[in-house]
């Protein structure tokens, strides 16, 4: 059985990597061709100049970042809050946020109630 191959809005990943930032844009959902034709914020201009410069593991808190073309392929280190979690690129992720992938919220697990939080516990003595 053949390997399917990844296709964007009928184009393939090569044909979008040669494609301008505007010609991206035209393809995406609304959000984020705003998010795209508005320009890059400083943080994200310094982000992309740090992926050019060093390939892979680019530590970065910009979550808002739109994912390009030229980001597949390659590990980025994306912020979430108290440490940084490790994200591979891939063409599915095209058009969605760095922040999408990785969550910057846990699972709140819940102990026993303190003393005094119930009626039943008040009448626990404290020492």
């Amino acid at each position: 059985m053949a390997k399917k191959e990844f296709n964007y809005c009928g184009k393939n990943i090569e044909d979008l990597k040669k494609m301008s930032m505007d010609e991206f844009a035209k393809l995406l959902p609304a959000r984020q061709r705003r998010s795209l034709t508005r320009g890059f914020t400083d943080a994200q201009k310094r982000f992309l100049k740090s992926l050019k410069v060093k390939k892979d593991n680019v530590k970065t808190q910009c979550r808002d970042m739109v994912i390009i073309p030229e980001f597949v392929g390659k590990t980025i280190l994306i912020h979430r809050g108290n440490n940084f979690d490790r994200v591979l690129i891939t063409t599915e992720m095209l058009g969605h946020y760095l922040g999408e992938f990785t969550y910057n919220r846990k699972k709140v697990a819940h102990s026993a109630p303190g003393i005094g939080a119930t009626r039943s516990s008040a009448a626990i003595s404290v020492k």
